[in-house]
């Protein structure tokens, strides 16, 4: 996909704020924050670098707008947005003052509260780290935990279920390595299933960051734990995301969680806080 013009009330607030001041140019992000160009104001309205054009109504819809993103295709600002008729879920891109995060049937997929997706990220990561060999991420979701493991992973191997969740991944600018970086492999499907015919240890790492117990319970149970300890290499370690373990439900999921893990042979499960989950050792 071409490079979009990508905008959420973020990056729109300092463009209304020159238009306010009388300017004609000023220099702004048009990828939700990763990168500035300047801009050029004109009564009607904004031209942006190669050609693409929005009117100010359509920056007055999306500064209105709080949990949406937007491209900007042929003049006119588009949410970001789309529902699955595989999964009945509707999904949207939500921005945050540093990467965007999804939002499942309103049910953000990233933390938000005192950190922001990218950092919720880098948490998951670290808590396996280093990041080495062939890694297993279990849900794609926008690419995040993809993305970062590639810096030094030989490969990743990827799995999402939905190809709705792609689609919207697909205009999300932080995603954008997720579909160029030539060590991430992108499987469609259902980590469940797609996890059996891995050969018997062929991963280092495991990042398990399944949808919530009530919507994948099957991704919390005894036989996924059997087969990701089957695939995971001796000596390797699995972060398993579970959600706050100081809540009442995130305790009592923690609890499960630990006791099939160590059904499932793993010799020693540490409880990670900071990253909202344990890492289990092989």
């Amino acid at each position: 996909m071409p490079s979009l013009i990508v905008l959420s009330h973020f990056q729109v607030a300092p463009i209304l704020d020159a238009k306010r001041a009388g300017k004609s140019s000023v220099t702004a992000s048009t990828d939700l924050g990763l990168s500035t160009a300047e801009v050029t104001l004109h009564p009607q309205y904004v031209a942006f670098p190669g050609g693409e054009r929005l009117g100010w109504e359509g920056f007055e819809e999306i500064a209105a707008a709080e949990n949406a993103c937007f491209y900007v295709e042929n003049g006119t600002a588009k949410r970001i947005q789309g529902f699955s008729e595989f999964t009945g879920r509707f999904y949207s891109l939500m921005p945050t003052a540093a990467a965007p995060t999804m939002l499942v049937s309103g049910i953000s997929m990233h933390r938000i509260r005192d950190t922001d997706p990218w950092r919720d990220t880098l948490s998951k990561i670290q808590a396996i780290a280093p990041i080495v060999g062939r890694v297993l991420d279990t849900a794609t979701g926008l690419g995040y935990t993809a993305i970062e493991a590639a810096q030094t992973a030989e490969q990743v191997v990827t799995i999402e279920l939905d190809p709705m969740v792609l689609e919207i991944a697909r205009f999300n600018p932080w995603s954008q390595a997720l579909f160029d970086n030539p060590r991430i492999k992108q499987i469609v499907g259902d980590s469940f299933q797609e996890i059996k015919p891995f050969e018997p240890e062929s991963f280092s790492r495991i990042i398990h960051d399944p949808p919530t117990l009530s919507l994948a319970g099957e991704l919390y149970s005894l036989e996924f734990y059997q087969q990701a300890f089957r695939v995971l290499k001796r000596n390797g370690r699995m972060f398993h995301y579970i959600g706050d373990p100081e809540s009442k439900s995130g305790a009592s999921v923690t609890k499960g969680v630990v006791r099939r893990l160590n059904g499932a042979s793993f010799r020693r499960i540490v409880i990670k806080p900071e990253a909202f989950g344990v890492v289990a050792h092989k």
